[in-house]
């Protein structure tokens, strides 16, 4: 299983790696099972994807962030896939672009986080690879190099914006950019799995995605979230998170959802609002004691201020 997972991400980056910054994978061709678009170059990974599945393991199932949940009725485990993570710097032919495989069992058809055996993330433009298998650590081609800072003064960390409503967010993380911004550094990737592990690597010390907590907690903020992404709440989603998560555990990392509450007990197949998560991955448990601290009070002010 943990061959084929590698194989089955290779061989999505390398159908991908040719159409790196082509202005014709920019092309819309739908809409994906979690509402967000779906670009000619995600099309084309995700047919590789179904051809990869056929012909090499029939019996698995798969869950994609376009195709949703595809299951033959005798499937013993899922693949869970996002062809393409990052597909906004995949089309500008930039680093920040990857592809995530996760496994588990299928078991009765509702597999949670902690169910996730295998973690795979590969970096379409550098090959560079990351796999983890729960219980035995993760195998890195740039090392494992998790950083001990927990001043937020000199943070490198990372967040995101796509699909959200960028002024509540910033509200929410804005004493911590402040902080961070001179001092360390802040940084938009577009891709959750290339930012979680440039925290395996050691370039970052964290990242940050609140979406969910604020659609959660702030009253009307669901409305923001439906009118910035066309009519759909586009928060992490668990293809987005399966992969990268194992990866960053398996190497030592601190992570939870937004309130800092574990992950493990979140369903593994779905999209849309209800399976959506948000987290704080952090490279050591210092510093994401603080970080949850942090978002909290973020969340207390942005409360306050919309009365």
């Amino acid at each position: 299983m943990r061959e084929l997972v590698l194989e089955l991400a290779l061989r999505l980056r390398a159908r991908v790696l040719p159409e790196l910054g082509s202005v014709s994978g920019r092309t819309h061709t739908g809409g994906g099972a979690g509402g967000d678009v779906t670009f000619a170059i995600d099309a084309a990974a995700e047919d590789e994807l179904e051809q990869f599945v056929t012909q090499r393991a029939p019996r698995l199932a798969f869950y994609s962030e376009d195709r949703g949940l595809v299951a033959a009725a005798d499937a013993t485990h899922v693949l869970v896939v996002d062809p393409i993570d990052g597909t906004r710097p995949a089309m500008a032919g930039f680093e920040a672009a990857c592809v995530a495989v996760a496994l588990a069992p299928i078991g009765d058809g509702t597999p949670t986080m902690a169910d996730v055996e295998i973690g795979c993330v590969v970096e379409i433009k550098s090959g560079d690879c990351f796999l983890a298998t729960r219980g035995t650590g993760v195998e890195s081609t740039r090392g494992v190099h998790l950083g001990s800072n927990s001043d937020l003064g000199r943070m490198f960390w990372a967040y995101g914006f796509r699909g959200r409503p960028v002024r509540p967010t910033v509200e929410v993380l804005g004493d911590l950019i402040d902080a961070s911004s001179v001092g360390g550094g802040t940084f938009e990737l577009g891709s959750q799995a290339f930012a979680m592990t440039r925290i395996v690597t050691g370039q970052l010390d964290a990242v940050i995605e609140v979406g969910s907590r604020l659609v959660d907690d702030v009253p009307g903020m669901r409305a923001e979230f439906e009118r910035v992404g066309d009519g759909h709440v586009l928060n992490n989603s668990p293809y987005d998170l399966a992969a990268p998560a194992l990866c960053l555990t398996e190497a030592g990392g601190a992570l939870s959802d937004g309130w800092g509450r574990p992950l493990d007990d979140r369903p593994l197949l779905g999209s849309g609002h209800e399976f959506q998560m948000s987290s704080i991955s952090a490279a050591n448990p210092a510093l994401h004691a603080r970080l949850v601290r942090a978002v909290d009070e973020g969340v207390a002010r942005l409360k306050a201020q919309r009365g």
